[in-house]
C-alpha cells in the first residue's frame, strides 16, 4: 500500500539500482518520471508504473527533483549539460541528486554550472550493495548545503535505511570513495587469506565463522558472495585521482588499484570458498 500521493520525482538511469528505486519511490507515494538510454530499461520502468520520457530535457519540464543513477562521470555530464540535458529545461529552484559514483571535483563542477541556472545539486552516492537496494536499506552519503538536507533525506529515505550528511558538495562522493577503498582492501585481503587457508588445509567456512566473531571481521567477509569486483577498478581510480590532487603518497591504495584487476578475474573463476557454496 502506498502513502498519499506526493510530488513527482524524476530518475535518469533505470538499470539494476535505478529500477529498484522506482519501486521504492512509488511505494512511498511518489509518482515517477523515468529515462534511460536503453529501450529495455525504459520498458521495465514503464511496466513498474513510471511515466517514461525520451530525454532528460523532457523530464526537466515535468519535475523539480531528479535522481541521477548512471554509471560514469561522462554520462552524468551528458545528462546534466548535453543538448537534451536536464539544465536545458529544469525550472529555477529544482534539485538534482547525483547518486552515481563520481569524483568529488566532478560534482562540484556540475554544481557550479547548475547554480548558474538556479538549480541545486545534492551529492548523494549510495552504499551497501544489490541486496540493500532491493530491500530499501541502502546508506545515503550526502554532500549538500545544510538547508537542502531535509529535502534530500525525505527522498532518499524511501530506499535508504540511513542517510548521513557528510558535508558540502563533494563530501558525499569523498565518503563513498573512502568506503569503497576500504571495501577493496578487505576484498583483496580475503582472496589472499583464503588462498593461504586452502593451502594449509584449514576449513574456510569454519574459519570464517570464527573470524566474524573477532577483529578479523569485515562486511566483505560477512557478504563475500556479493563482493563482485565489477566496479572495483573505477572506485580505485577515483581514490587515486583524489590522492594525486591532494599530493599524497598512498602506496596501499596504489597496490589495491592494480590487484582489483586480478580480483575481478579470480572472483569470476575460482575464488576462495569462504561461504561453502561449492561444497
Amino acid at each position: 500500500m502506498t502513502e498519499e500521493s506526493k510530488e513527482a520525482v524524476g530518475i535518469v538511469g533505470v538499470g539494476r539500482m535505478g529500477l529498484a528505486i522506482v519501486g521504492h519511490l512509488q511505494r512511498h507515494g511518489y509518482s515517477v518520471v523515468a529515462y534511460d538510454v536503453g529501450q529495455a530499461q525504459r520498458e521495465a520502468a514503464q511496466a513498474k508504473g513510471a511515466r517514461v520520457v525520451d530525454s532528460p530535457a523532457a523530464m526537466g519540464s515535468l519535475v523539480q527533483f531528479v535522481l541521477i543513477a548512471v554509471g560514469y562521470d561522462d554520462e552524468v555530464t551528458e545528462v546534466m549539460l548535453g543538448d537534451n540535458g536536464l539544465l536545458t529545461t529544469l525550472k529555477r529552484g529544482s534539485v538534482v541528486g547525483i547518486s552515481s559514483t563520481c569524483t568529488p571535483e566532478h560534482v562540484r563542477s556540475l554544481a557550479a554550472k547548475a547554480e548558474e541556472k538556479g538549480v541545486s545539486i545534492i551529492d548523494a552516492p549510495v552504499a551497501r550493495g544489490a541486496r540493500a537496494i532491493d530491500a530499501g536499506t541502502m546508506l545515503g552519503l550526502v554532500g549538500c548545503k545544510p538547508e537542502l538536507f531535509d529535502k534530500a533525506k525525505a527522498i532518499y529515505s524511501t530506499f535508504c535505511a540511513d542517510v548521513a550528511h557528510i558535508g558540502d558538495i563533494g563530501a558525499g562522493q569523498f565518503a563513498k570513495a573512502m568506503n569503497n577503498f576500504l571495501l577493496w582492501v578487505n576484498g583483496i585481503a580475503l582472496i589472499e587469506a583464503g588462498r593461504l587457508t586452502e593451502a594449509n588445509g584449514v576449513d574456510l567456512v569454519k574459519l570464517r565463522d570464527a573470524l566474524l566473531m573477532s577483529s578479523g571481521a569485515s562486511d566483505a567477509l560477512k557478504h563475500w558472495e556479493n563482493v563482485s569486483f565489477i566496479w572495483a577498478l573505477k572506485d580505485m581510480q577515483i581514490v587515486s585521482k583524489i590522492a594525486d590532487a591532494s599530493g599524497l603518497s598512498m602506496p596501499i591504495a596504489g597496490a589495491v588499484k592494480e590487484l582489483v584487476k586480478d580480483g575481478l578475474r579470480i572472483k569470476r573463476s575460482n575464488p576462495p570458498d569462504w561461504t561453502g557454496v561449492r561444497r
